[in-house]
């Protein structure tokens, strides 16, 4: 009995120089990666990085930082740490091919947190989706739709094409197109589509509508009518000149023509 406690007094003599060092390192590696974390965090709001960003970028320096800390107190103790970096080296590449897929979404995501092609709010065209933007994250971004379905979009298939910000610029322009019958007043159809836009306070002065013929078309005259307005009107403004512009062509007397065609019937006798 006395020699096994003779060997574990050698032993603890032997050792303990190694493991108060790898307790030393691991408790000031501790610290300073804290303190890395820290300054991480101020710097990137200093720089106003979005904060899903920020989150991502400290949870990810304080792995890494813990990770050679560990490294470093097991070397500290006499293990061989080469061979251990090799295991773990090889472990992160076999989980990076097989998560290609998931990776690509998440590299896609630091582009849009970045980048900031759009914000949430913002109603776009996206990853061959149409709707407003609720959330953006890190590999995937939710959209909804007008008809209120909620779509969970990969990042990379939005990064992978183009995207279309409708709430990127302050003002848009409405673009629709009346026709006329060929008999009817075309002085006096342009008037009262003028008169309609000049009355609707939503529309605005600067740009100055266009009010044009757009085509003589194989059975209406067809006007091109192009008022500018601030995009959060974009949608009533559309549909409130459709129906006043019906209304007032059927007081007015001005026909809106449906497309038709002259049969003519020859007699095979």
């Amino acid at each position: 009995m006395e020699g096994y406690l003779t060997l574990l007094q050698d032993a603890v003599k032997a050792y303990s120089p190694n493991i108060i060092g790898a307790v030393i390192i691991g408790v000031l590696g501790w610290v300073l990666v804290k303190g890395l974390v820290g300054v991480t965090e101020r710097v990137l709001n200093r720089s106003n990085v979005d904060q899903t960003l920020i989150g991502f970028l400290s949870h990810l320096t304080y792995i890494a930082g813990m990770v050679f800390v560990a490294i470093s107190a097991l070397g500290k103790l006499g293990v061989n740490t080469g061979s251990f970096a090799a295991v773990v080296a090889a472990a992160g590449l076999a989980i990076g091919f097989a998560l290609q897929g998931s990776l690509a979404n998440f590299a896609a995501g630091i582009m849009l947190i970045l980048f900031r092609p759009f914000k949430s709010g913002d109603y776009v065209e996206a990853g061959g989706v149409s709707g407003s933007v609720e959330e953006i994250q890190m590999f995937a971004t939710t959209i909804r739709t007008p008809d209120n379905k909620q779509v969970i979009v990969g990042n990379a298939a939005i990064t992978g094409g183009s995207i279309t910000n409708y709430s990127a610029k302050p003002t848009r322009r409405v673009d629709l197109v009346f026709g006329i019958g060929y008999d009817d007043d075309l002085k006096r159809a342009k008037s009262v589509i003028e008169e309609i836009i000049a009355k609707d306070s939503r529309i605005l002065e600067d740009p100055a509508p266009t009010v044009a013929v757009l085509e003589l078309g194989e059975s209406s005259v067809n006007f091109a009518v192009r008022p500018w307005v601030r995009t959060e009107d974009y949608w009533d403004v559309y549909f409130d000149l459709n129906e006043k512009v019906k209304l007032t062509f059927d007081a007015e007397g001005i026909s809106i023509p449906f497309p038709q065609q002259d049969v003519h019937m020859i007699n095979a006798a």
